[in-house]
């Protein structure tokens, strides 16, 4: 990796960040206004690291692409496909249909539920058909779709054990239906769960032709500016995947931007086990990493308003950030947040001439922010006169409880009491107190913490995981761990991944305590390299 040129981008909340790094240098970073359609952000931030690093753009070997597209269409209902949904499992199935309980905007953004049906199908627990596949009603609910739908979500019954009626069902929908119509598979996307795996997949199969579209005009920015790198896009768990792969599997990258910077913190401090502070703009994201990677949740994760069982970091968000609003309150006490001044902060702060006080102006008023970051073009401070207006005890008051608030955020993501190693990365953390943090051995900002996550998009790893149900009484948990194992790194070696390169990361065993005779539940999670 020493002579490898890497170009990496992370999407925020305000900023598009674009890193090249060669080896551990970084040799270019920049900060660029996001826009309304994400894609352009990213080239200006692209064209601002080609301009800086004055390199050849021919010697760009991987970029990785940390996006916002797919969370921001489902957030927004906007650009979303219209889809048609297939669920393998009556007459097991049929009390609770298909998008039940989501919210009627998303549901009338995907199409409605007029294509959504219950066919006879799917599979038990141990392997053996509930019913038989029904072809028949599958033909003919696809006949119904025709020019209607642009994407198909498939959903069997305990797939992930035997997914052969999905695939069957899918061969129909291609047949009827062309290579138009993309396809997504529910046994791919999520575990056991019905419903929350049925949502996962909906979802999924709605923001395909978004990432498509998104990676196609990153793609053709790059090859008119000369540039025919390996193109990548980040994952849930901060790891990446091949953008052509990305494009099947977007509900992949719904929480990359969180996972991307605890990778990047990783990377830039070393520090393998502990918590990471991602301090924004609006808001501060804590996570807890474990063994290099963020720890997942587990928990439902809720996306746009409906519950899935996709695999995200367990993080804790609280309303925290450098534009964060501090107000005195009457009574005299003093309030931090929830409101913020976001992007105006230069306009409105009261470091910059404006009226209002934050979290940045505490930061001058205190002393902790004492120069400007050569990734910004404003001075951190231009009224400078006005910060000394502010009485002093609305600072110490409103310091203190911004302290608390980080100490508060780091001792929920413990899992065990004592004090653990804390690494602040993001273009806020200068903004927030750094010492004496209770709960904290040691904290660690790294060079270049105000790009963590375009670093930590960079990282040239690709994993992948797989779940299967086995039965040890009729298969040995030897053979039963080594097929999980197969289909994790096939997994990988789908999303990119050198054959060969793959290293197991865990190996998860749970018994299922409600099932009759030794069945549990095998999980495997695997990485393997870019190049």
């Amino acid at each position: 990796m020493v002579s490898q040129i890497r170009m990496g981008f992370d999407v925020g909340g305000t900023f598009t960040d674009g890193v090249i790094m060669q080896g551990r240098e970084v040799i270019a970073k920049t900060k660029s206004l996001n826009t309304e359609d994400v894609t352009t952000g990213i080239v200006k931030a692209l064209d601002n690291l080609l301009k800086d690093s004055k390199i050849d753009p021919s010697d760009i070997q991987m970029i990785s692409l940390c996006t916002t597209h797919t969370i921001n269409a489902i957030i927004e209902r906007k650009n979303l496909d219209k889809v048609g949904v297939l669920r393998l499992g009556a007459p097991s199935s049929t009390s609770i249909p298909p998008l039940t309980g989501w919210p009627e905007d998303l549901v009338e953004a995907i199409g409605g539920k007029v294509h959504t049906h219950i066919i006879a199908g799917g599979s038990e627990f141990d392997g053996r058909d509930i019913m038989p596949l029904d072809e028949e009603a599958i033909v003919e609910a696809v006949k119904k779709m025709t020019g209607n739908v642009t994407s198909v979500a498939i959903v069997g019954i305990f797939s992930p054990i035997l997914s052969r009626h999905e695939e069957r069902a899918a061969e129909i929908v291609r047949e009827y239906l062309g290579d138009d119509v993309s396809i997504t598979l529910s046994h791919k996307i999520a575990s056991l769960s019905l419903i929350e795996r049925e949502n996962s997949t909906i979802l999924n199969a709605s923001v395909v032709s978004v990432m498509r579209n998104a990676v196609n005009a990153f793609k053709e920015a790059l090859s008119v500016r000369g540039i025919h790198a390996k193109l990548f896009a980040v994952q849930n768990d901060g790891s990446v995947m091949n953008a052509d792969f990305a494009v099947d599997y977007p509900i992949f990258t719904v929480s990359a931007g969180p996972a991307a910077s605890v990778r990047g913190a990783v990377y830039l401090s070393g520090i393998e086990n502990g918590a990471v502070v991602d301090v924004g703009g609006t808001s501060t994201d804590v996570a807890y990493i474990v063994n290099g990677f963020p720890r997942e949740s587990s928990v439902t994760v809720n996306i746009g308003g409906v519950d899935t069982n996709i695999r995200c970091p367990d993080l804790l968000s609280i309303a925290l950030g450098g534009g964060t609003i501090i107000e005195k309150n009457i009574d005299e006490t003093v309030t931090v947040g929830p409101k913020s001044v976001g992007y105006k902060l230069t306009e409105q702060g009261i470091s910059f001439g404006g009226t209002t006080l934050t979290v940045h102006d505490v930061a001058v008023a205190t002393g902790r922010l004492t120069n400007n970051l050569d990734i910004f073009e404003t001075e951190f401070v231009t009224h400078g006169e006005n910060i000394s207006r502010v009485p002093k005890e609305t600072i110490l008051k409103a310091d203190r409880i911004i302290k608390e608030k980080i100490e508060v955020a780091v001792d929920q993501m413990k899992t065990k009491s004592g004090s653990i190693p804390t690494i602040f990365i993001g273009g806020g953390a200068v903004t927030v107190p750094q010492k004496n943090i209770h709960g904290t051995s040691e904290i660690i900002i790294p060079d270049n913490f105000e790009v963590g996550g375009a670093v930590g998009s960079t990282i040239a790893e690709i994993s992948g995981s797989s779940e299967i149900a086995v039965d040890l009484e009729t298969e040995s948990r030897g053979a039963a761990i080594e097929r999980a194992v197969e289909l994790a790194k096939n997994h990988v070696r789908e999303a990119g991944a050198v054959p060969g390169t793959e290293e197991i990361l865990e190996i998860e065993e749970v018994p299922f305590t409600y099932m009759p005779g030794k069945k549990q539940r095998i999980r495997v999670r695997v990485k393997g390299n870019v190049f």
